[in-house]
């Protein structure tokens, strides 16, 4: 089997250090954050049933017998089994894996991942364990329940896709991408958000009949007291009939509320108290409405000590790009390199005008945000970034605003890197790019945050008709001609863009920190001065061009498809600064040490500033101008004629991808800690850096419902187990 469905058993695991931030919390503070935090951990669970129909199986299968026996316990009935050491570390591996991208398939790229050992052993192990022992029956019927789909890597099972290209339980088994669009149509009709919802197809006498199921604690669905008018009930729409239904994740739903309504309890003032009321009413009765009042009230909350964010949120991994992901996290604010950021804030209006589009093409006011570092208590979810601008809401983010996050103690050891695995670099750039990677990636993510996702505005009609920019003045800088295409009513960035909408924003923020790295005002912001701000930005574009090329391992040939938004955002990238010429970029395939295939990727340092300006400068002017004057289709022709990997042409990507999947490193993984109260104080019980300490983390998530949820997410999973064939 290609070793790119196995997780390696030296893959990096590390603990996400926050004691000292979890210290600096005042009794009242830490209730609040412990509170949020069993908010995430319940609803980070969702995440399961949203990635493939058997992860919530497996999760239960070995939460069961890590339950039971911990994992050094757990060693010598491996061995009884016949397990080798190599076999049984494997397996370790699988489970921290299956916990930490919450499902069986990779939450940064997408992928399959199935365990490295043999089927027979891995079942030996079961039969062998002490929850087997005390339960046969239940355990024999869940290991026949997820045992074939644990292993199985037939094409379409080899990663997450829409109809014959992959797997998703966003959708029905019998739904392709025209009842993806058809549903959207339905959708903007009644003017409802796909974020929280999936689609369920079926035939009534040769009818079409949709479900759309909205996540929700009630089940009920008509009205309920408190929640006003509903969306909820049966449409009649073209030719078909769509049934808007309630209580997906139900039981889920509820315990997140739960723990909400625990936190407002301790929040900070009533900012805070009336945000986790719309929270609490979003996931209560499924409505997005609410949660975007909660996202008001969020970004209101200026410089909190503790910051939190929580709902369905990122659309990267719905291969339509509409619904939202769940993700919860609670972090705690890190003083000393916010300071830097507010910095950062104060001079985007300076900064801004720099981009290079029209000024008719930015926001008419920039609305200052909230930028901090934080230290990352809890992130509930397939994966943790190294940086977030939220609210994903493109109206609240044109005219109320938007904060950014930039997750310290994630890319303290995210990204480190050991020279020995370093691939693609001339040696006389890897202890540079060793020691100016950090500095370097925290002035992109700064910038691609604030001035990337922050940037930009969009030519919207409304409703009423009335038009948000000057149609009789405002040209478009690239034809020169009056702007003729705009957003209409109820359209979105994400349902006008849909499947590359995620990728080419990425792509667009990538750029903006790319090109405003090489403003010396913004190194200055960050404390680089002189030789050492030209390090910081070779160093930035060297990780640039080398991520690119990195890239090509997240693209499926078969498919001719991308399984991962930011890897294909830099890929881009690479192809426009390859473009360029004039000896900027240059990549070529050697032979390696080792006598395998290798390549090596070059920068030309002192073409940064001339030849790599302005290729990024024209290129990030057509991404905004599409952007903003919703030209999909010349949108959609741009970025996937630089997205095409092909083996013609001056270079052979399909090739240079095989060296880079010979020579992959796999992404690390993190350990976080749990808190719970203890003589009505919050205490913080923290786990080594080890798959071991990965999976002892997740066995003491939920130390008094452990059985009922199990139970419920058995449930959840069986409910819905005929909708997939």
């Amino acid at each position: 089997v290609d070793s790119q469905y196995y997780l390696p058993n030296d893959i990096g695991i590390s603990a996400l250090d926050c004691r000292e931030a979890f210290k600096l919390l005042s009794p009242k503070e830490q209730l609040y954050a412990h509170y949020l935090s069993r908010a995430s951990w319940y609803g980070g669970l969702v995440v399961l049933i949203q990635t493939s129909p058997e992860s919530a199986n497996i999760y239960v299968l070995l939460q069961k017998i890590f339950r039971n026996q911990a994992p050094a316990q757990l060693e010598a009935v491996a061995t009884a089994a016949g397990l080798s050491a190599e076999e049984y570390q494997a397996f370790l591996v699988f489970a921290a894996g299956l916990y930490a991208n919450m499902g069986n398939y990779k939450s940064f790229g997408d992928t399959k991942f199935i365990p490295n050992l043999p089927k027979e052993k891995f079942k030996a192990l079961v039969w062998e364990s002490r929850a087997f022992k005390e339960n046969p029956g239940d355990m024999e019927a869940l290991w026949n329940n997820c045992s074939q789909p644990l292993y199985s890597l037939e094409d379409k099972e080899k990663q997450l896709g829409l109809g014959e290209k992959g797997i998703t339980t966003y959708f029905s088994g019998n739904c392709c991408l025209e009842d993806a669009e058809f549903a959207q149509k339905f959708l903007d009709s009644k003017n409802l958000s796909a974020y929280n919802t999936r689609l369920f197809k079926t035939e009534v006498d040769g009818k079409r009949c949709y479900e759309v199921r909205l996540a929700s604690a009630v089940k009920k669905d008509c009205a309920v007291e408190g929640e006003g008018e509903t969306s909820c009930g049966r449409y009649e729409f073209e030719d078909a009939v769509f049934s808007v239904q309630r209580g997906d994740y139900a039981f889920l739903m509820e315990k997140v509320s739960q723990n909400l309504e625990k936190a407002k309890d301790y929040a900070a003032d009533d900012n805070q108290k009336r945000m986790l009321e719309e929270y609490v009413r979003s996931f209560t009765f499924g409505s997005v409405e609410a949660h975007k009042e909660g996202s008001r009230y969020w970004i209101k909350d200026k410089g909190p000590i503790v910051e939190s964010y929580i709902g369905f949120i990122e659309s990267y991994r719905d291969p339509f790009g509409s619904r939202g992901e769940f993700e919860g996290f609670v972090a705690v604010v890190n003083k000393a390199m916010s300071a830097r950021f507010a910095q950062l804030v104060s001079s985007a209006e300076v900064l801004l005008p720099e981009l290079p589009w029209p000024s008719a093409f930015e926001k008419d006011r920039f609305l200052k945000p909230d930028f901090t570092s934080l230290d990352v208590l809890t992130f509930a979810g397939s994966g943790i970034p190294a940086g977030i601008n939220i609210p994903n809401y493109d109206d609240i983010r044109q005219t109320e605003g938007f904060k950014n996050v930039s997750l310290g103690n994630v890319l303290a050891v995210a990204y480190a890197t050991q020279k020995d695995k370093l691939t693609f670099l001339e040696e006389k750039d890897k202890d540079l790019y060793i020691k100016w990677k950090g500095p370097s990636f925290e002035v992109q993510v700064g910038l691609h945050e604030l001035l990337g996702h922050g940037s930009g505005k969009l030519f919207v009609q409304d409703e009423k008709g009335a038009f948000n920019f000057e149609q009789t003045a405002v040209r478009n800088p690239e034809t020169g001609e009056l702007i003729s295409s705009w957003y209409k009513g109820s359209e979105t960035w994400d349902s006008k863009f849909s499947t590359i909408a995620s990728s080419y924003e990425e792509c667009r923020a990538e750029c903006v920190g790319l090109y405003l790295c090489l403003n010396k005002q913004v190194l200055s912001i960050f404390g680089h001065e002189g030789e050492d701000a030209e390090e910081v930005v070779y160093g930035n574009w060297l990780n640039m061009v080398r991520a690119g090329l990195l890239g090509l391992e997240f693209y499926t040939p078969e498919s001719k498809s991308w399984r991962q938004a930011h890897m294909q955002a830099r890929f881009v990238i690479l192809r426009v600064l390859l473009e360029a010429g004039e000896g900027l970029v240059g990549l070529k395939a050697c032979t390696g040490a080792d006598g395998r295939p290798d390549a090596i990727i070059t920068l030309d340092r002192s073409k940064i500033n001339t030849v790599g300006r302005s290729a990024i400068q024209r290129f990030l002017c057509k991404l905004q101008v599409h952007k903003s004057t919703a030209d999909v289709e010349g949108g959609r022709a741009l970025y996937e004629g630089y997205s095409a990997v092909t083996s013609d042409g001056p270079l052979d990507f399909l090739k240079f991808r095989e060296t880079v999947l010979l020579r992959k490193e796999a992404r690390k993984m993190f350990v976080q800690a749990n808190t719970h109260i203890k003589d009505d104080a919050v205490a913080l019980e923290e786990y080594e850096g080890s798959a071991a300490g990965l999976i002892q983390s997740f066995v003491e998530r939920f130390p008094e419902d452990a059985k009922e949820v199990e139970a419920q997410l058995l449930e959840m999973a069986s409910s819905d187990a005929t909708c997939w064939c």
